[in-house]
């Protein structure tokens, strides 16, 4: 009888990407991929740890597997276990605990850890740790997929690891320096995935902007697009978050001049004010990054720009966070991820003074999140009128109306009617209005 796994991810979309790589090397080694409820033999749970909140969500998820079968083996995988594997050491709900680059090495881990119980050799406090010093490793974890579960949008993972050290940031205790994967390992697996029906990829990684900084002369983040480019079967390109400083006149020129790649940008910005910035480590004044934003409007029309902002960073004065919100009300982003600064022990921020209380973090996010549903409303609204390409991914149901619903190239949701199965297909079509909050519809639409 095949044993029964279960997995849920925590975290980011390079966290998705490692855990679908995870769960194809469980199912060609025997295992049946299980819902996330009681009756598994094997419950794995890649962790995240870029808040609080994250590791707290990694806990309560580990521990929910351990009630659901305590006789089930609980593995915690990931950047929390990578980062906090001592205090999981002494968890009893957990069994294994597997850090970052050694996640590939799972199956192996699994059938030694199988092996020593059935000898009764397993370590004494029933617990393996299997980490490496993630500071020191030069190695990229070569994990890949097949298959995508979303099927007409893949996320591939080109490069992981951080050297910019942000004060806010732990990712780079967690995660380590950055490491490339190899370009050909990067079109093979697109290749693979053309071959499944998949239409678009996204290229993501912890610090995309870095691609290729530890490889050969040449292997760099545009070479690769222009590579990916070129894939047969891929209708689509998307980039992961990116940094300001690789937008250029030429990277920019070049992005434009392939008509796959997608004209939506996250352009990583933190604080709209200068002196936090400063304080974050972020390596780029407001203006700088302002001027990122023009030379990516110069070249592709209208695009859908997004961005992360941190609010309530420790020293983060009235005067400070108004620079910011209006820094942000200037360059008039499609969407605005908002995150209260989380604390993060080990980190530089961590021991600045003038913490910020709760009470004054969600306020100002509240603020936030108001001007971002404006400006979110106000970019839909532009799109009225005119025609766009859909790429439809499923049905969605709206009040009492059943709708076909994807994704145009600035990565709006789009919503059709049809009696026709579009999944996975190209549309075009003109959107007439916004409804049920951030939708555009479109009554009429041709294939």
């Amino acid at each position: 009888m095949k044993k029964k796994a279960a997995l849920h991810n925590l975290g980011c979309k390079v966290n998705a990407y490692e855990l679908e790589a995870m769960q194809q090397l469980l199912e060609k080694n025997g295992y049946e991929i299980v819902p996330f409820e009681p009756g598994a033999d094997l419950y794995l749970i890649n962790t995240c740890t870029v808040t609080n909140i994250a590791d707290r969500k990694s806990r309560q998820m580990l521990h929910r597997a351990k009630k659901m079968n305590p006789g089930a083996l609980v593995v915690a995988a990931g950047c929390y276990a990578q980062a906090k594997g001592e205090k999981l050491e002494k968890d009893p709900a957990i069994d294994l605990v597997i850090g970052n680059n050694r996640k590939k090495d799972l199956i192996s881990i699994l059938e030694t850890f199988q092996k020593a119980e059935e000898t009764e050799t397993v370590h004494e406090s029933k617990q393996e740790m299997y980490r490496l010093d993630i500071g020191k490793t030069k190695e990229y974890e070569e994990l890949k997929i097949d298959r995508t579960e979303e099927h007409t949008r893949a996320f591939i993972k080109v490069q992981d690891g951080c050297n910019q050290f942000c004060t806010y940031c732990i990712i780079p205790y967690a995660r380590g320096r950055v490491r490339s994967r190899k370009m050909q390992d990067v079109l093979s697996e697109v290749e693979r995935l053309s071959g499944t029906g998949c239409k678009e990829v996204v290229l993501t990684g912890i610090h995309l902007s870095s691609y290729g900084v530890d490889l050969e002369e040449g292997e760099n983040l545009l070479n690769l697009i222009r590579s990916v480019h070129q894939a047969e079967g891929i209708s689509r390109i998307r980039l992961g978050s990116l940094e300001p400083g690789i937008i250029t006149e030429e990277f920019a020129e070049a992005l434009a001049g392939m008509p796959k790649v997608c004209p939506h940008f996250h352009l990583s910005l933190q604080s709209g004010c200068d002196r936090t910035l400063k304080r974050m480590n972020r390596r780029y004044n407001s203006a700088e990054y302002l001027e990122k934003c023009r030379i990516l409007r110069k070249y592709f029309k209208n695009p859908a720009l997004t961005t992360d902002v941190i609010v309530g960073f420790p020293g983060e004065t009235e005067e400070d966070f108004e620079e910011s919100r209006a820094f942000v009300d200037e360059v008039s982003f499609f969407e605005t991820h908002i995150f209260p600064y989380s604390r993060r022990e080990g980190t530089k921020a961590a021991a600045y003074p003038d913490q910020l209380t709760e009470a004054v973090k969600k306020e100002r996010s509240r603020v936030m999140l108001s001007m971002d549903a404006r400006k979110r409303n106000e970019y839909l609204e532009k799109s009225l009128g005119t025609e766009t390409e859909i790429l439809i991914e499923e049905t969605v149901t709206l009040g009492t109306e059943i709708y076909w619903m994807g994704h145009t190239r600035a990565y709006q949701k789009a919503l059709i009617r049809s009696e026709m199965n579009l999944e996975n297909m190209l549309v075009t079509a003109v959107p007439e209005a916004v409804v049920h909050g951030d939708f555009l519809l479109c009554s009429q639409w041709k294939l």
